[in-house]
């Protein structure tokens, strides 16, 4: 049996190529002004401080402009890049002016598995020099190759540095980049990227490097650590370990690859000043939004004021999604009818150009004026949101990011996300520092009964428990879960009270690379539902 994309391959060579005079004036203009454009946004990169000037006077009028911009590219895609122009054919596409929704979105499965890189590139070929290959980590099944080319990663360098500047303000910013330094290049683009504004030091996740690399050039700088939300805490177990040692350096994080609780965040602060995350994905590109202050203080109220949660997102939406704020003019951004993420990159430098693509990821957008007329209506809010919002003045427009919509369990008439469960593992548990990670899986009982069983990996150097230790352990963590998804879940706490039995989390303790954990030493991120 022939390959997918073989057979479209010799498909695409078969296809006629509309070449008539319309078609050719139209793709003249369309060239013209998307080199207009893409100057035009080259302009505000130049430096960071241009950046966060057009950053902080951001106005919503510009999106209609944003979206016209998508459009654009959109169609220069339908007649120079051979696989869209192939994929919209055989999805019955018909050209209308101005109007983006008549592009079929991409997706993974419908798009990039069907064709071969050269045919989504530009008139289907590679930029090979200065093209960089990225792998995705692989947590969705088989990993992918993402090309990104010398002038995409320039513009993506640039969009951070700008950000990084904007949040962490130091001029004497030390950044230690723990990320992966593998095939994931995200990581090395990290690095590349704030080097333009910091120095840096790629240790990759490797604790005692970076304390010794601390050490060495001592307390007199401001550390950025830019990690995976969870090596900061094993970082942070680890100074702790030392009391006294590490008391006088001045720690930032910037975290990504993965979603953060807010009770990861405070367990961090306890030696970090400010802990930010980004949001960005191998498919789409690096730097695709991030968090603010003013971003941070919105999801601390969406998580405990369940009547604010209520008004943004529905009185059914009992989870709490990461809080970003995205430029609409770099990355446009659309949901669909199932609140699905879509987004197109209005930019002619990504060579292979990511055109309404749907990542799989829920979300929901929301403006800055509508954002701030909600927090208005509660007088201590809108108070926080405005202190948040005089450190650095983003006006940008926020995605609400729920994540894969297959990374829960339902469970009682409940939905139990690996969020909410990382939020209760580190409440009041003085045995968190032993933890490494986590896993959820619902387990049938001998009864053909269901229930949720938390499985919980502990650290490499972690010592031998005793049989109390464990129980004790599994104890603290069961009473912090069930809080914490009571306090969240008006659902779960319902069932808690008609059905005691809501309460049978089991508890499985697992020593490091032993049970489900045993094939995960490989992997670059976390998995947190286990599929049986």
């Amino acid at each position: 049996m022939s390959h997918p994309q073989t057979r479209v391959a010799a498909d695409l060579q078969r296809l006629p190529i509309p070449r008539g005079p319309v078609n050719l004036a139209r793709q003249a203009v369309l060239r013209l002004a998307n080199v207009g454009l893409t100057a035009a946004y080259g302009a505000y990169r130049l430096h960071p401080a241009i950046w966060r000037f057009t950053a902080k006077h951001y106005h919503p009028g510009l999106e209609p402009f944003a979206k016209l911009n998508a459009w654009m590219i959109c169609q220069q895609a339908s007649l120079d890049v051979p696989a869209y122009q192939d994929y919209l054919a055989r999805t019955g596409f018909t050209f209308r002016w101005w109007d983006l929704d008549a592009y079929t979105p991409t997706s993974k499965d419908d798009f990039v598995r069907r064709y071969s890189e050269e045919h989504r590139c530009w008139d289907g070929r590679i930029q090979r020099a200065g093209t960089v290959v990225d792998e995705s980590s692989g947590s969705s099944g088989t990993p992918f190759n993402w090309m990104r080319s010398k002038k995409e990663l320039d513009t993506v360098h640039k969009n951070v540095a700008g950000y990084v500047t904007m949040l962490f303000k130091d001029k004497d910013l030390f950044c230690i980049n723990a990320f992966s330094m593998g095939a994931w290049a995200t990581g090395t683009n990290t690095g590349l990227a704030m080097a333009k504004v910091a120095m840096v030091k790629n240790t990759g996740p490797d604790l005692e490097k970076i304390l010794d690399t601390m050490a060495h050039f001592g307390p007199g700088h401001t550390y950025l650590i830019s990690a995976y939300p969870p090596f900061l805490k094993h970082l942070v177990d680890r100074m702790d370990s030392e009391p006294g040692v590490w008391d006088e350096f001045r720690l930032n994080g910037f975290v990504g690859g993965e979603a953060m609780t807010e009770g990861l965040r405070d367990y961090v602060q306890s030696r970090f000043h400010r802990v930010y995350s980004g949001y960005g994905a191998s498919d789409l590109t690096i730097g695709m939004a991030g968090e603010s202050d003013l971003s941070v203080v919105i999801r601390r109220a969406l998580a405990h004021d369940l009547d604010f949660r209520a008004e943004v997102l529905g009185p059914s939406e009992s989870r709490v999604p990461m809080v970003f704020q995205y430029n609409p003019l770099e990355t446009y951004l659309e949901t669909n009818e199932s609140g699905e993420l879509v987004a197109t990159i209005n930019s002619a430098a990504v060579m292979s150009p990511r055109l309404r693509y749907n990542i799989g990821d829920e979300a929901t957008l929301i403006d800055f004026p509508r954002m701030v007329e909600l927090t208005r209506r509660h007088p201590q809010l809108a108070a926080e949101c405005s202190t948040a919002f005089a450190d650095n003045g983003m006006k940008l427009p926020f995605v609400l990011l729920f994540g894969r919509a297959d990374s829960t369990i339902s469970y009682m008439g409940a939905n139990i996300y690996p969020l909410d469960i990382e939020n209760g593992l580190y409440r009041d548990n003085p045995q968190a520092h032993l933890i490494e990670s986590f896993r959820i899986e619902l387990r049938e009982t001998h009864n053909h009964e269901q229930r949720p069983t938390l499985h919980i990996q502990l650290r490499e150097d972690s010592q031998e428990l005793s049989a109390p230790e464990r129980a004790e352990m599994a104890e603290t963590i069961q009473a912090g879960v069930l809080g914490h998804l009571a306090s969240v879940s008006r659902d779960f706490a319902q069932s808690m009270k008609e059905d005691p039995t809501t309460a049978e989390i089991h508890i499985e303790i697992h020593y490091f690379a032993t049970g489900p954990f045993t094939a995960d030493v490989a992997k670059i991120k976390n998995v947190y539902v286990q599929r049986t």
